[in-house]
């Protein structure tokens, strides 16, 4: 049967989008911003401060559970707000302001964890914070330009296209770190690589408030109402008619699964290398490099697939991908092998968040693209505190058990990072399981209907 609007989504839909061109400087400018952020994302959240804080900062198994808690509060932050900035910034058509003060909030942060050292708990923990809710948050609405940049039948591309820089931002990064780390060493330059990290995401952001123009209008405010007041209004209109976008919810609910899977593996990476192969430093960086040049080759290839043959079975794809990578993890024991896993990694789940990103897109009621990215970000976010604080506890009382078994603490620590692998198994599979029920087809019917 197809779906009839509600009074209410008809209203929320009615926002204008200017139907302006767009150049080729205002998609490398949306370009180049990811790859400015993926530079943060490769140094701190993979190869470099996750296993600093864990090894140097904290110490032992306890490290990987204060790791998981500090993820966890800033993804549950960024749950909490973004649904709620995202309206106002529809409203007011604001994307690129809240952008920039978010993007602010993250290189300034990144840049304090310079002063992060061996002992600094209280600070890492702190500073670390900060920057991931500035940096997920700012994700947010840099994602919600999304739909304002491209057409619907190339979405697909021009996300992948987006992934792909992004990735290959990531890798430009860490091969500064990687050469300052292998020719100079020591602790000070593992915190000069945060300090890089913040200069690297600052400038290339720059060219994307310069030059890229939003082109949904904004609306009058009404008698006194303030934004605020405006934003839950909008948010309970759309809570209301919900119903009217039944295949979106499941989705999400499909998302907010899978998406625990996802950032259980790309948080804990490092900490799973350093734990179980000892590798070092400049190992690790090695290995995220890796990381993100099959990422490059994944996005160009999900982004093809998903504008080829749909979203829905190119994410089904990515995700069966995943699984059989992590389920690899309880086989390997050397650090050649670990780097194939690796690679796999990158390649399957840039997939996994760059098709996710395309669907959410493709399902937005037009005008609406931050509020339902708002959403989606609330979904994903939920799903990151969860996930790595999942993670983080099974590994650490695991790890406690065995060593209460008699077991040295070393082989201990390890045994309860590879338990923990199964969580991001179950996660990846009940997200599987529940997206085989999302119907794209009837989505767009639910969306088109509301119009």
């Amino acid at each position: 049967m197809e779906a009839v609007a509600s009074p209410a989504v008809k209203k929320i839909a009615k926002r204008k989008v200017l139907r302006i061109p767009t150049t080729r400087r205002e998609r490398w400018s949306w370009y180049l911003y990811d790859f400015g952020n993926s530079a943060y994302a490769a140094v701190v959240l993979l190869a470099v401060y996750s296993a600093y804080f864990k090894n140097s900062v904290v110490g032992g198994a306890e490290g990987s559970r204060m790791w998981g808690l500090a993820v966890g509060i800033a993804m549950l932050v960024v749950a909490l707000i973004s649904p709620v900035l995202g309206a106002i910034a529809d409203f007011s058509a604001t994307k690129k302001k809240f952008l920039a003060f978010f993007t602010g909030m993250s290189c300034v942060f990144t840049a304090l964890l310079f002063f992060v050292g061996p002992g600094d708990v209280f600070t890492g923990f702190l500073f670390f914070i900060l920057a991931e809710i500035g940096y997920r948050s700012a994700q947010v609405f840099y994602d919600a330009l999304l739909p304002e940049i491209a057409k619907p039948e190339e979405v697909g591309r021009i996300s992948g296209i987006g992934w792909a820089i992004g990735s290959f931002g990531g890798i430009v990064c860490l091969a500064i770190v990687l050469g300052l780390i292998m020719f100079v060493g020591g602790n000070e330059i593992i915190r000069l690589s945060f300090l890089i990290t913040a200069v690297f995401y600052s400038v290339s952001s720059i060219f994307l408030f310069l030059w890229l123009r939003e082109r949904v209008e904004p609306q009058v405010l009404p008698v006194k109402q303030n934004y605020f007041s405006v934003a839950f209004k909008q948010l309970w209109s759309t809570i209301k008619a919900a119903r009217s976008y039944k295949e979106y919810l499941k989705f999400l609910v499909s998302f907010l699964i899978y998406n625990d899977g996802i950032m259980m593996t790309m948080d804990f990476a490092a900490i799973i290398g350093a734990t179980l192969f000892g590798m070092e430093q400049n190992q690790l960086i090695i290995f995220m490099i890796i990381v993100q040049v099959t990422s490059v080759i994944g996005a160009y290839a999900f982004g093809f697939l998903a504008d080829k043959y749909g979203s829905k079975p190119t994410l089904v794809i990515s995700i069966i991908l995943m699984v059989f990578t992590v389920g690899s993890m309880f086989f390997i024991q050397t650090i050649p092998v670990f780097y194939m896993a690796g690679a796999m990694a990158g390649f399957a789940l840039t997939g996994v968040q760059s098709v996710s990103r395309t669907m959410v897109s493709q399902l937005a009621p037009p005008g609406q693209s931050a509020e339902f990215f708002g959403f989606f970000s609330m979904a994903g976010r939920t799903s990151s505190f969860i996930g790595p604080a999942v993670y983080g506890f099974i590994a650490a009382e695991a790890a406690l058990y065995f060593t209460g078994n008699g077991m040295e603490a070393l082989p201990a620590e390890q045994a309860g990072i590879r338990v923990a692998l199964f969580s991001i198994i179950i996660f990846l599979g009940i997200g599987l399981g529940l997206l085989f029920t999302v119907k794209p087809s009837k989505a767009l019917e639910e969306t088109s209907a509301s119009e």
